[in-house]
C-alpha cells in the first residue's frame, strides 16, 4: 500500500491536468461480508446475510417489475447499482459514495485531467451543498463565487436532495458552456444567480510577496504532489531575503481558500518548523481504534525568533487544517482569520467489481492535541471576518490583522 496515495479533500469540481483531489486512495478488493451465503432469486445472483431480513427488498423489486410504468427502461443491473447507492447513503456520510460504471469512468477521467469545470471545491456542510473554495484564477473565482456560499440550485435543479458527487456531475460540462448557480450568501439577503462559463482549469500552486514593511507572504493554493518542493523554495527565498535585510523574520502563510490535497505535502511542510518526532496529525478509526500518527520529519530550520502567522478561512480544508492545526497547537504559529471548513475525514477507494467502486470514510483526522478537525473545523486565535462589503471595497481585514499581530508579536 503506497502512503503517497492518501489524499485528503472533499469533492472537486475542477479538473487540472495531473492534479486530482480525491480522498484516501487505498485499493483492497478482497473485502467480503461475514456469514454470507449466495442465493438466486428470479435468476438474480445476490448476497444475503443470515441475520438480515431481505424480504422487503425483494418485495419492492417485484412491485417495481409488476407495476412501475417504465419498468422496461430500467435493467436489473441498474436496480442493483441503485440499491448499493442507497446502502452507501444510509450511512448519512456525504463522502461515502458508490460509483457505478458511468460515474467510475468520469472519475478516472478526472484523474487524467480530461474534463473541464468551473474551478471550485464543494462539500456538504450542515446538510447543505457548500462551496469550500473557488480556486485562484478559475472561472468560479472570476464569476464571484466565494468560500462558504450555499448552492441552492444548479441551473433548474434544487440541490437539497443531491449528494456532492451528484452536484459535481451537474456542474461539470463542456468547456465554453455555462452553468447557472443560485447562491445563498450569509451577508446578502437575496439569493444570487451567478453564471459561470466552464473552462479547463490550471491551478496556480504558490505565490510569494516581499513587502516593504519586512513581512514575507507565502500564498499556497493547494497541496499537490509538487507543493513541498515549491514550498521549500519559497522558504529558501524567505531565509535569503531575511538575511539580506538583516533579520526580517516575519512570515505569513496564507491558506485561505486552500481546499487541501496530499497528506504527505502537509507533513513535509510542517516538518520545516518542527523537531523530528513532533506530532502533526493522528488518524482515528473510531470503534476500530487508533490509526497511524504522522510525525515531523525534523527539517526544523527556524529558531525561536521566527514570527509566524497562518491565515485561514472557511475555504481552508483538510490538508490546510492539518497544517494550520499542527503548527498552532505545537506553538509555532498563530492563526488569524475565520473558522476553517472542518473537512477532517479519510476516504478509501474500494473496488466492488471490475468497473465499479465504493468511496468509504474509514478514519478522521485529529490534531496533535486530539481535537477532531471534523468537529466544527479550527477556530483561529484571532477571529476576523471578511464580508462581501470588504471584497467589494477590495480591502482585507484578515491580512491587516495578521500584519498587526506580527508587528506586535509577544
Amino acid at each position: 500500500m503506497k502512503r503517497k496515495t492518501k489524499i485528503i479533500l472533499s469533492i472537486s469540481v475542477f479538473f487540472a491536468t495531473g492534479l486530482v483531489f480525491f480522498l484516501g486512495m487505498y485499493v483492497d478488493s478482497r473485502i467480503r461480508l461475514n456469514s454470507e451465503k449466495s442465493i438466486t432469486i428470479s435468476n438474480k445472483n445476490s448476497i444475503q446475510s443470515g441475520m438480515i431480513d431481505f424480504a422487503p427488498f425483494w418485495k419492492t423489486w417485484s412491485i417495481l417489475d409488476e407495476k412501475y410504468i417504465f419498468s422496461a427502461s430500467t435493467t436489473d443491473q441498474q436496480k442493483v447499482y441503485g440499491a448499493i447507492k442507497g446502502l452507501a447513503e444510509s450511512t448519512g456520510d456525504p463522502y461515502t459514495t458508490f460509483f457505478p460504471p458511468s460515474d467510475a469512468k468520469i472519475f478516472e477521467g478526472d484523474i487524467a485531467g480530461k474534463f473541464s469545470g468551473v474551478g471550485m471545491e464543494i462539500g456538504i456542510r450542515d446538510n447543505i451543498l457548500t462551496v469550500i473554495s473557488p480556486l485562484k484564477g478559475t472561472p468560479a473565482e472570476k464569476a464571484g463565487i466565494r468560500a462558504g456560499d450555499k448552492i441552492y440550485k444548479i441551473d433548474s435543479t434544487f440541490t437539497s436532495k443531491l449528494s456532492a458527487d451528484e452536484a459535481v456531475k451537474l456542474i461539470r460540462g463542456v468547456e465554453g458552456t455555462k452553468v447557472a448557480l443560485t447562491i445563498i450568501r450569509a451577508d446578502i439577503k437575496e439569493p444570487l444567480i451567478i453564471s459561470v462559463t466552464r473552462g479547463t482549469i490550471e491551478v496556480p500552486n504558490i505565490e510569494t510577496e516581499k513587502r516593504a514593511d519586512g513581512i514575507f507572504i507565502i500564498r499556497l493554493f493547494s497541496f499537490s504532489e509538487n507543493s513541498p518542493t515549491l514550498f521549500r523554495n519559497a522558504l529558501r527565498d524567505f531565509v535569503a531575503w531575511s538575511n539580506e535585510k538583516q533579520g526580517n523574520d516575519k512570515l505569513i502563510l496564507d491558506l485561505r481558500g486552500n481546499p487541501g490535497g496530499y497528506l504527505e505535502a502537509a507533513v513535509s511542510m510542517a516538518s520545516w518548523f518542527l523537531p523530528a518526532g513532533d506530532v502533526i496529525v493522528r488518524e482515528d478509526y473510531g470503534i476500530r481504534g487508533a490509526g497511524p500518527i504522522h510525525r515531523s520529519l525534523g527539517y526544523d530550520i527556524f529558531n525561536k525568533n521566527l514570527k509566524f502567522v497562518i491565515l485561514v478561512d472557511g475555504g481552508s480544508a483538510s490538508a490546510s487544517e492539518i497544517l494550520a492545526g499542527a503548527l498552532s497547537e505545537q506553538g509555532v504559529a498563530k492563526l488569524v482569520g475565520d473558522k476553517t471548513f472542518g473537512k477532517g475525514t479519510v476516504q478509501e477507494m474500494v473496488p466492488v467489481t471490475d468497473n465499479t467502486f465504493l468511496k468509504v470514510t474509514i478514519a478522521r483526522w485529529l490534531t496533535p492535541n486530539g481535537n477532531s478537525i471534523s468537529n466544527g473545523g479550527i477556530t483561529p486565535e484571532f477571529l476576523v471576518k471578511r464580508t462581501q462589503a470588504d471584497y467589494d471595497k477590495k480591502i482585507d481585514p484578515q491580512q491587516d490583522k495578521a500584519i498587526s499581530v506580527l508587528n506586535n508579536w509577544k
